[in-house]
C-alpha cells in the first residue's frame, strides 16, 4: 500500500520555452533589416500551435480511472499539445473495434482484447503502450452484511457476474479457482446481463451476490441494496487489468503523439502518487457531474487504500505473463503470445523519467 503524501507537496514543474521563426546571428544585420525587425516587434504575438486532435475510446467511465481524468481536468494534454476526444465504448470488444476500424486513435481496455486480436491473425495488431491500473476494480457485493466472508460463502448461490472472456470474469474465476472452487460446479454465474446494468438488476432482486464496479457498489451500499464483502483488486493480487493501447501503424507513423499522450498520463499518475483522496476526488468531480463529492472521496479511497495505480505505466512482462496466466486458467487462450510484439514500453520509460 502507498505511502500517503502530504498534501502541501508540491511537484517542480518543467518548464519548455518553444522558439519559432527565423533568427540571425548577432552583428549581421543590415539597417533595413533592423528596421524590418523593429516594425515586427509592434505587431501582435503569433497564434498558439495547434492541437494534435486524438479520439479516446475507454472501456468505461470509472472513478477506476482515476489518474486519466486528472490528466484531463489539469490540462496535461494540452500542455503536451493534444486535443483529447473522450468517448466510452461501453466494453472490451465495442473499444477494440473502435480502434481496429480507425473510428478511434487509442483504445482504454483490458489488454486481453489486444491478445484475442492478435490470436485471431491481424497484421496491423494492437499494440499496449501504457498500463494504468495493476489492481481489478470490482468488488463482490452481498444482500446482507458479512463481516466473517470468506469466498467458501458463494457455493451454491447465484452471482451476477461479467461477460465471458472480459477481465472482470476472468479475474472472478481466478479467484475462485486459487481459493478451490468450481467455477462451473461450485456456484452458479449469470453472464447474461449487459455490462453496467447488474447493479439495478441485483437491486430489483435478481442474484445472492452481484460483482460490481464503482460506482455501483457504492450505490447499492447507499441504497441498502447490498454490502461490499471483498474486494477482487485486493484477493486476485497485482494484475495488469487495463492499459492504453493503439495500432501498430498509428505508433509508428505518430510516435510523437503517443510520447506527448503517455507523458499526460504520467503527470495524471504522479498527481494520484502526490495528493490524498480528498484532493483527487475534487479534481475529477466535474467528470462526474452525477455522483455527489463525497461518494467519489469514498469511491476514490476505496481504490487509493488498495494500491490500484502503478507509479508509473510501464507495462512489466511479468505482468503480461499473468495476464495469460489468467487467459489459459479460464480456457480463452490456447496459444500463448510474445510479450514483445504486443507491448513497447519505449514511451512510459521515456514519460517515468
Amino acid at each position: 500500500m502507498k505511502k500517503r503524501i502530504l498534501a502541501g507537496l508540491t511537484a517542480a514543474l518543467l518548464c519548455i520555452s518553444l522558439f519559432s521563426g527565423c533568427s540571425q546571428k548577432a552583428g549581421t544585420e543590415s539597417p533595413a533589416a533592423e528596421k524590418g525587425a523593429s516594425e515586427e516587434d509592434t505587431e501582435e504575438p503569433a497564434a498558439e500551435p495547434e492541437l494534435t486532435h486524438v479520439t479516446l475510446n475507454e472501456v468505461a467511465h470509472s472513478i477506476f480511472y482515476a489518474p486519466m481524468y486528472v490528466a484531463i481536468e489539469e490540462g496535461y494534454f494540452e500542455e503536451e499539445g493534444i486535443s483529447l476526444e473522450l468517448v466510452c465504448g461501453f466494453g472490451a470488444d465495442k473499444t477494440m473495434t473502435a480502434v481496429i476500424s480507425g473510428e478511434a486513435d487509442i483504445g482504454f481496455m483490458g489488454s486481453e482484447a489486444s491478445i484475442y486480436t492478435y490470436a485471431e491473425g491481424a497484421t496491423d495488431y494492437v499494440v499496449n503502450f501504457a498500463q494504468l491500473t495493476q489492481r481489478a476494480g470490482n468488488f463482490l457485493v452481498a444482500r446482507e452484511e458479512m463481516s466473517d466472508f470468506t469466498w467458501d460463502d458463494l457455493k451454491g448461490h447465484l452471482v451476477l457476474g461479467g461477460r465471458k472472456g472480459g477481465m472482470p470474469e476472468m479475474v472472478f474465476e481466478y479467484i475462485l479457482k486459487q481459493n478451490d472452487i468450481d467455477p462451473q460446479t461450485d456456484l452458479e454465474i449469470n453472464q447474461n446481463i449487459d455490462f453496467g446494468s447488474t447493479a439495478a438488476a441485483f437491486a430489483e432482486g435478481q442474484g445472492d451476490f452481484t460483482v460490481e464496479f464503482e460506482p455501483g457498489a457504492t450505490t447499492l451500499e447507499s441504497e441498502g441494496s447490498g454490502y461490499v464483502v471483498a474486494s477482487l483488486g485486493e484477493d486476485s493480487g497485482y494484475v495488469p487489468y487495463t492499459a492504453f493501447s493503439a495500432k501498430k501503424s498509428y505508433i509508428d507513423e505518430n510516435p510523437e503523439v503517443i510520447q506527448g499522450f503517455t507523458n499526460a498520463l504520467q503527470k495524471g499518475m504522479d498527481y494520484v502518487q502526490e495528493h490524498t483522496p480528498e484532493e483527487i476526488a475534487a479534481v475529477i468531480e466535474p467528470q462526474f457531474p452525477e455522483t455527489d463529492l463525497e461518494t467519489i472521496t469514498t469511491i476514490v479511497t476505496r481504490y487509493y487504500d488498495q494500491d490500484t495505480w502503478k507509479s508509473n505505466l510501464i507495462f512489466e512482462k511479468s505482468s503480461f505473463e499473468l495476464l495469460q496466466d489468467i487467459l489459459e486458467s479460464a480456457d480463452e487462450l490456447e496459444e500463448r503470445v510474445p510479450y514483445e510484439d504486443l507491448v513497447t514500453t519505449e514511451f512510459a520509460a521515456i514519460a517515468a523519467q
